[in-house]
């Protein structure tokens, strides 16, 4: 039988502790007592864990675990998915599935046609991002969260410096599909996997100046072919490509 896995707010060598909405729902949902037995993720690892104390009133619930062994876990994929700032019910469906995909981290970016309010609102909406982030890892047993970093001016990200293998899904560009440039970057790492980042462009496409910043700045434009897709259809269809090389 399947343990449940559960991903703790706060640990040390030998103990992890749930907090919050998890403690609540095992507490009071699942009515978890001493001796119940669980897989806990803590610092990046999981391990078997048994239910040590499970304490609450109304307002907070607190269930602690004693870690008994570490379980080999899944890594999540060194992918970095940028994606345009959209409509926030198709970017959450986004953020969800590549979670469960194995992302290692978005970073939502204010592009040339995302949506004026959509932008400005971007900044509070990013926990709940977070939190539908923690919530696909545990469904989906990661051994960790994937980074949902706060929203950032497209400009500022491209700019920045990186070590990562840096690609661009382009409307525009047909020659380079986005397999042959993974396989050019997975031959070119010899025996290490390169680290990835992966910009999905908004509803609309990226601006021409957009375009440009990208080719300035040593990002590859790479096609998923011919359709035209959504932007988080293309989001998780690239990822889909990208897993297929580095698991």
């Amino acid at each position: 039988m399947t343990r449940r896995r559960w991903i703790a707010e706060h640990w040390d060598e030998a103990t992890a502790t749930l907090t919050g909405a998890q403690a609540e729902h095992l507490a009071r949902v699942l009515r978890a007592e001493v001796g119940m037995e669980a897989d806990v993720v803590a610092g990046g690892h999981v391990f078997h864990a048994r239910v040590a104390a499970v304490a609450g009133d109304a307002q907070v619930s607190e269930v602690r675990f004693n870690l008994l062994s570490e379980l080999e876990a899944e890594p999540a994929l060194a992918i970095t998915l940028v994606m345009s700032i959209y409509k926030f019910d198709r970017m959450e469906w986004a953020i969800e599935k590549a979670t469960e995909l194995g992302v290692a981290g978005v970073v939502p970016v204010v592009a040339r046609r995302s949506e004026k309010h959509l932008a400005q609102a971007a900044l509070k909406r990013a926990e709940r991002w977070r939190r539908i982030a923690h919530e696909a890892a545990q469904q989906s047993r990661r051994a960790d969260v994937p980074l949902i970093h706060d929203p950032v001016l497209l400009q500022s990200f491209v700019k920045a410096a990186s070590v990562a293998t840096r690609m661009v899904l382009a409307e525009q560009e047909r020659s380079t599909t986005l397999r042959s440039a993974l396989e050019e970057a997975v031959a070119a790492a010899g025996t290490e996997m390169p680290a990835l980042e992966i910009a999905v462009g908004p509803e609309g496409g990226w601006a021409t100046e957009e375009e440009a910043l990208f080719d300035a700045n040593g990002w590859r434009a790479v096609s998923l072919g011919p359709r035209i897709l959504r932007a988080e259809t293309a989001a998780i269809a690239a990822l889909s490509v990208a897993a297929s090389f580095l698991e």
